[in-house]
C-alpha cells in the first residue's frame, strides 16, 4: 500500500480536497486502484452529527494509524480489488491545536510503513498583494518550517496562487524549503476545478510519484484524462443557466452542503448548463420570520419562487423544519422539480407520527446510532422515473446516514394520494424512494445520492432534478435515457 498524505498551511480552505482528488484522478487514469480518506481533526465525537458551526478539541495516535491502515484496504471499485494507493487529506491547518495528534500520528506512521510507501504533499498559499503584485514566499517558508518541526518533510509543495508561479519565486521556495525546483508545483487559479488534474499532470506529478513511490505504471495517462479535458473544456463554454433553490438549515456556511453542491454541478455540466444555487435558510420561510424580519422573509420567498427547481437536504433537529415543509409544499403545488436529498425528523411527541425512530437504533443519542453505509434499494415499479434514471436495474446501492424513517403503517395512505413508494429496502418494509404521480419531478430518497456523484457520472436523482428544471426530463426518458447530441 502506498500512502500520500495531503496537509495544508497558512490558511484553511487552501484547496487540500481539490489537490487530493486531483492526485487520485490522475493516478486512477494510470490504471491504479486508488482510495481516499478525509480526516476531520476531531476525536471522541461523531464529527458528522454536530452542527457545522461547532468545533471540538482532542487526542491518541495508535488508534489513528490503525484506523487509516484498515480503511485504506477497503475496496472502492466495482471489481472488488484492494486499493494500491491511498490519498489522505488531513483537514485543518498545520499548527492548529486540533491537528496536532494527527500530525504526530503520521510522523510515526511514515516510519511504520517505510519511506518508499509514504509521501507528503503540502499545500500552501502564495499571497500576491495588489499594492506590489509581488508573489510572497514567506508564509510558505514558515508553514514548511513548522511542518518540519513537527516531524514531517514535504515531498511536494503545491503552491496556491492567483497567477502562475514565477521562475524566481519557484527557485526561492526550492532553496528555502529544501526541495528540488521540480518538487514545487504551481496550482494557480483556473477557470474551473476540473482543470486542476490536468495542471498537475502537465507538471510531471505522475512521473514523480512513479519514482518516489516505486510505482510501475504508464507515466502518460491519456485515455481517461482526454475525457476529463473534454469535460473541462465544455465547462468553460457553458452559456445557459439553471437555478436551484437549496433550502436548508446551515446555509450561512456553504461548505456544509459541499457534496450536495458538487452533485448539482456534475448534473448541470452533463446537461450543458451553468449552475446557480440560491441558498435559503429554511427558518426564513416561516411565519415567525414574517413577524420579526419581514424583509428577510419576503427575500427568501422571492428566491424560492424564482428558481427552476428546489432541493431540500437533510438536517437534524426541529429548527427550520417548518420552513422546509413550506418549501416542499410550494414545489408540489407549483409543479416545480423537487428533490428531498435524505430523511428528516419531526416532533417526537406527535400523536400521528409520519417519520419515526428506527426501532433498532437508540433514540436520544446522536453518535454511532444511525443506519450507516452502503445499503441496497429494490425497485418495486418497472416504469418509475427513478428506475429509468438509474438505468433500469432491479436495485441500486447507495450510502445511508439516518436514524429516522417514514412510518410503514402510513404507506397505504400515502399511495392512495399518489405518493408512490417506488423503492424499498431488501425486507420490503422501509421507504427508500418516493415519487409523486402527475408531477413534473417530485422525488424523495432516504439515502444520500450526492455521496456517489462524480463529474463524469452524475448522481441519477440529481441528474433527474436538473433535467426537469430545464424542461428536458421527458425528452431524455422518451429517447431511452440519452441526451441530444451536443
Amino acid at each position: 500500500m502506498k500512502y500520500i498524505l495531503v496537509t495544508g498551511g497558512v490558511i484553511s480552505g487552501i484547496g487540500k480536497g481539490i489537490i487530493a482528488s486531483s492526485v487520485g484522478t490522475i493516478l486512477k487514469s494510470c490504471g491504479l486502484h486508488v482510495t481516499a480518506i478525509k480526516i476531520d481533526p476531531y476525536i471522541n465525537i461523531d464529527a458528522g452529527t454536530f452542527s457545522p458551526y461547532e468545533h471540538v478539541v482532542p487526542h491518541i495516535t495508535d488508534a489513528i494509524q490503525e484506523w487509516v491502515m484498515k480503511q485504506a484496504r477497503i475496496s472502492v471499485d466495482d471489481d472488488g480489488v484492494e486499493p494500491q494507493v491511498c490519498v489522505i487529506e488531513l483537514g485543518g491547518t498545520v499548527g492548529d491545536i486540533e491537528s496536532m495528534p494527527f500530525i504526530e500520528a503520521f510522523r510515526q506512521f511514515q516510519f511504520k510503513v517505510k519511506r518508499e510507501n509514504f509521501c507528503n504533499i503540502h499545500v500552501s498559499l502564495i499571497p500576491q498583494p495588489n499594492t506590489t503584485g509581488e508573489q510572497k514566499t514567506k508564509p510558505t517558508q514558515n508553514s514548511v518550517r513548522e511542518l518540519r518541526g513537527l516531524g514531517l518533510s514535504p515531498d511536494l509543495i503545491m503552491c496556491r496562487c492567483t497567477t502562475p508561479l514565477e521562475t524566481a519565486v519557484k527557485e526561492k521556495i526550492s532553496m528555502f524549503c529544501h526541495v528540488e525546483p521540480t518538487q514545487v508545483i504551481c496550482v494557480h487559479d483556473v477557470a474551473s476545478i476540473y482543470r486542476v488534474p490536468l495542471l498537475l499532470e502537465e507538471q510531471g506529478v505522475v512521473r514523480y510519484f512513479c519514482q518516489r513511490l516505486n510505482l510501475h505504471v504508464e507515466t502518460r495517462p491519456r485515455k481517461m484524462l482526454t475525457k476529463w479535458k473534454e469535460m473541462a473544456d465544455r465547462s468553460d463554454r457553458l452559456l445557459e443557466h439553471v437555478s436551484i433553490a437549496l433550502v436548508g438549515k446551515y446555509t450561512k456556511l456553504s461548505d456544509s452542503y459541499t457534496s450536495v453542491i458538487k452533485a448539482l454541478e456534475h448534473s448541470a455540466l452533463a446537461i450543458n448548463h451553468k449552475l446557480e444555487v440560491k441558498y435559503i435558510d429554511s427558518a426564513d420561510l416561516e411565519s415567525t420570520t414574517l413577524q420579526d424580519e419581514p424583509v428577510k422573509y419576503h427575500e427568501a420567498w422571492q428566491k424560492l419562487c424564482s428558481s427552476d427547481g428546489v432541493l431540500v437536504p437533510g438536517g437534524f433537529g426541529v429548527r427550520g423544519t417548518e420552513g422546509k415543509m413550506l418549501a416542499i409544499n410550494w414545489a408540489r403545488k407549483q409543479n416545480k422539480p423537487f428533490l428531498d436529498a435524505n430523511s428528516t425528523e419531526f416532533n417526537p411527541e406527535s400523536k400521528h407520527p409520519v417519520v419515526i425512530d428506527m426501532p433498532e437504533h437508540n433514540p436520544g443519542q446522536m453518535g454511532g446510532t444511525m443506519r450507516l453505509g452502503k445499503r441496497r434499494t429494490i425497485f418495486k415499479s418497472n416504469n418509475s422515473v427513478m428506475r429509468r434514471l438509474y438505468g433500469g436495474f432491479e436495485y441500486v446501492e447507495e450510502r445511508h446516514r439516518h436514524r429516522f424513517e417514514v412510518n410503514p403503517e402510513l404507506k397505504h395512505h400515502f399511495e392512495t394520494k399518489g405518493l408512490q413508494f417506488v423503492g424499498q429496502d431488501e425486507e420490503g418494509e422501509r421507504m427508500e424512494i418516493i415519487e409523486l404521480e402527475g408531477h413534473n419531478y417530485f422525488v424523495g430518497v432516504q439515502y444520500h445520492p450526492e455521496f456517489t456523484s462524480r463529474p463524469i457520472k452524475p448522481s441519477p436523482p440529481y441528474f433527474g432534478l436538473l433535467l426537469a428544471a430545464v424542461g428536458k426530463l421527458q425528452s431524455y426518458l422518451n429517447k431511452g435515457c440519452r441526451l441530444s447530441p451536443r
